[in-house]
């Protein structure tokens, strides 16, 4: 199937990926940051993978998977359940550079994990959120103004807890 999107033909397409084999995605799943994500500067296009049996409203962790890198696939969750009253400061323009009525817009709030061999040492990145407008399917990733916001913020415990319903 053709779509026109912005004046461009694509095709809904079949995605290659490491971990979660060839997925399908349609255009409308694919969003675009413009700048990359940190680290990742060169893959623009990305589409949010979670576990269909439980549905986004359940899902605690979401991959943020390349277009066109099949090993590239960031996890990614709300880091509001784990950090309850996250409200990263970022500059105005960078929100507005994301399309759309930014202040009627879907937006999404998600920070990168990371996910070592000692499940105990897991970690979410509370200064660096990526930030993406639904309406719109663009992204960007920022830096939070935020002093006490950490790279590194543990959360095994959290989430252990959460589990057992504490």
């Amino acid at each position: 199937m053709r779509v026109k999107i912005n004046g461009k033909v694509r095709c809904d397409m079949k995605v290659e990926t490491k971990w979660f084999g060839t997925i399908d995605v349609s255009d409308k799943q694919i969003l675009t940051f413009e700048k990359g994500i940190i680290g990742f500067e060169d893959w623009k296009e990305y589409t949010l993978i979670f576990d269909a049996q439980k549905g986004v409203e359940e899902t605690t962790i979401y991959w943020l998977q390349a277009i066109d890198e099949p090993t590239l696939a960031l996890p990614v969750m709300d880091p509001q359940l784990v950090y309850e009253n996250y409200d990263p400061i970022v500059e105005d323009e960078v929100i507005t550079s994301l399309g759309g009525d930014v202040e009627d817009a879907n937006l999404l709030v998600v920070c990168t994990m990371t996910v070592p061999e000692k499940l105990e040492d897991m970690t979410i990145n509370l200064k660096a959120p990526i930030i993406i407008n639904l309406d719109a399917n663009r992204g960007v990733q920022v830096i939070a103004d935020n002093d006490d916001y950490q790279v590194r913020y543990p959360i095994y415990d959290i989430l252990n807890a959460k589990k057992d319903g504490e």
